[in-house]
């Protein structure tokens, strides 16, 4: 069956924009070993233009802001933006280049990402001030840690509703902000490295669940963990959870952590639990790992998600 969205709240991404190049190799190469790669692709990305994408795609109502150059990688990257309903008109247009992302993908489907931020680079704070009626009228903010730590922080001063921050990478930004968020949304590297930034003397768990619970501890009102084949950890003021993910055959698991926050993100703009939005988003992240590309393996409501085995 598939999975109907009703009308829900707005739902903005204040965040990067990339074209990706996807190159297709055996395995990754060691320090200092050149080989061949099978394929090079050229797809639409970036962390903030791949959540919104999954949101719209979702049911959401969603707006993205961000900015690409004045090239032609431009149209590239935000040509599936367009045809999803992703409200781009916060979209600035910046000379220089658009972001681009070298995505390296082995046959296991495992990859490596370098990015170079090109026009994501612009949005600081004053660009993201621009946007202050779009993100003070969501449901939900989204942010994340491919744009300036200035952009960040003044995106979560304007939101009036809840902000899922995903810091990743995982950037130096003020406290303030990441206290702030509900839920704060990281795998298990970025959590560490979160916790690190909040309190520098504190241990860091080599469990997840006590990690998660570190986070809280810290005055994080709601945590989510996520986990990769193993689901997501969810925690908030109702308890924590274990959500485990289905069982697929990864193909390429590039960009399936966004697909997990903007479904994410669309559930809770709707009026969902956190626990319930994070049964959905691992779904929805099962089903991107079993396409190739990032925003091209997102499903749409016409889609069947994977489910979890009882």
């Amino acid at each position: 069956m598939t999975e109907q969205q009703g009308p829900g709240g707005k739902v903005a991404v204040v965040g990067s924009i990339n074209l990706d190049q996807v190159v297709r190799l055996t395995r990754h190469p060691l320090p200092g070993e050149t080989l061949l790669g099978s394929s090079i692709t050229l797809l639409p990305g970036g962390k903030g233009a791949n959540q919104a994408l999954a949101a719209a795609q979702c049911g959401g109502i969603v707006s993205l802001v961000g900015a690409v150059g004045n090239d032609p990688n431009a149209a590239l990257a935000t040509a599936l933006l367009e045809t999803s309903g992703v409200d781009l008109g916060a979209v600035r247009t910046v000379d220089g280049a658009t972001g681009v992302a070298v995505i390296c993908v082995a046959d296991g489907g495992e990859n490596t990402i370098v990015v170079i931020p090109g026009a994501n680079s612009s949005m600081d704070a004053g660009t993201v001030e621009r946007a202050a009626a779009r993100i003070a009228e969501a449901a939900v903010v989204v942010l994340q840690g491919e744009i300036p730590a200035t952009g960040i922080v003044a995106a979560a001063k304007l939101a009036t509703g809840r902000v899922l921050l995903n810091l990743a990478p995982v950037v130096a930004v003020d406290p303030a902000v990441i206290r702030a968020a509900s839920p704060l949304v990281v795998n298990e590297h970025e959590g560490a490295l979160v916790l690190a930034q909040l309190d520098p003397l504190a241990p860091v768990p080599a469990d997840d669940e006590a990690l998660v619970a570190a986070l809280r501890a810290q005055g994080i009102a709601s945590v989510v963990l996520t986990r990769g084949a193993d689901g997501a950890i969810c925690s908030d003021g109702e308890g924590t959870h274990l959500v485990p993910a289905p069982t697929v055959q990864a193909v390429d698991t590039s960009g399936a952590g966004d697909a997990f926050v903007g479904a994410l993100s669309t559930r809770l703009a709707a009026g969902a639990s956190l626990l319930e939005a994070s049964r959905y988003a691992v779904r929805v992240g099962a089903f991107a790992v079993q396409g190739h590309g990032t925003q091209p393996s997102y499903p749409t409501l016409a889609d069947v998600l994977p489910g979890v085995k009882a």
